[in-house]
């Protein structure tokens, strides 16, 4: 168990699609106020986890609970207070390239019931602190890559939720512009107290002092800060211990 508040934790969480067992019993924390990494080669389960938690999907055994005003609660299936927290940024753009940035920020804001001055007064805020406030008035299929990425997790802010969540949201972008989103988020952490959950392969992206899940074929194989499951584990860094574990696996008896 952690020591630190919670914002979500999970048990005995399962889901299948037909024959294939995505999750199985899994037990896991979300620590309130910080910047959550979940680890995991393609088919571990993370995405399947993501969209539990977003609430895409309705858990088929076991249990969600959240942790609102710090008092655990069965998620069942997501309020409107659970939803009103939450931002989401999906791995696979949803931006209307056709609408400037400004547009598509105010059309999420509206989505979220917020009105048009406190939108706007939030929309500037959040892409100030992105270094975007300039690209305002363009066209988002004018933005670069990493800039696109940018917006999107401004959208997700916008609305100033506790708990954001983030699917393999630096996929295909450069070295630099992965460590500032990073970064920038982390800021947000220790500042203003934000739960982030940052689904990810980049194990440069986790930082020592992060909690850490690894999942594998839809369990969870380590669990704890960075910094603790290398003391632990003896590894030199997560890649390491990422490839023990695949490794463990492939020489497990098939029953």
């Amino acid at each position: 168990m952690s020591d630190k508040p919670l914002y979500l934790a999970t048990s005995q969480l399962s889901y299948r699609y037909g024959a294939k067992q995505a999750l199985h019993n899994l037990d896991y924390q979300i620590v309130k106020g910080q910047f959550n990494a979940l680890l995991g080669a393609n088919g571990a389960g993370k995405s399947t986890l993501f969209s539990l938690l977003a609430g895409l999907l309705k858990p088929q055994q076991g249990q969600i609970i959240c942790y609102l005003n710090g008092k655990p609660s069965q998620l069942k299936r997501p309020s409107r207070e659970y939803l009103a927290q939450l931002g989401v940024v999906f791995q696979q753009s949803t931006l209307d390239p056709d609408l400037s940035v400004g547009q598509n920020l105010l059309y999420h804001a509206a989505l979220q019931g917020m009105a048009p001055k406190a939108a706007q007064r939030s929309i500037q805020v959040e892409l100030e602190r992105l270094q975007l406030f300039d690209r305002l008035n363009d066209p988002v299929r004018t933005l670069n890559g990493g800039h696109k990425r940018r917006v999107e997790i401004a959208r997700a802010l916008v609305h100033q939720p506790q708990f954001l969540m983030l699917d393999e949201p630096t996929v295909g972008l450069d070295l630099d512009t992965r460590q500032q989103l990073t970064a920038y988020l982390h800021e947000r952490c220790q500042t203003q107290g934000l739960t982030v959950l940052w689904t990810t392969h980049l194990i440069e992206e986790i930082a020592l002092e992060d909690p850490v899940l690894i999942l594998h074929q839809g369990q969870a194989q380590h669990a704890g800060t960075c910094a603790n499951l290398l003391a632990q584990t003896g590894a030199n860094d997560l890649k390491q211990l990422l490839q023990r574990t695949a490794s463990n696996s492939a020489q497990e008896p098939k029953l």
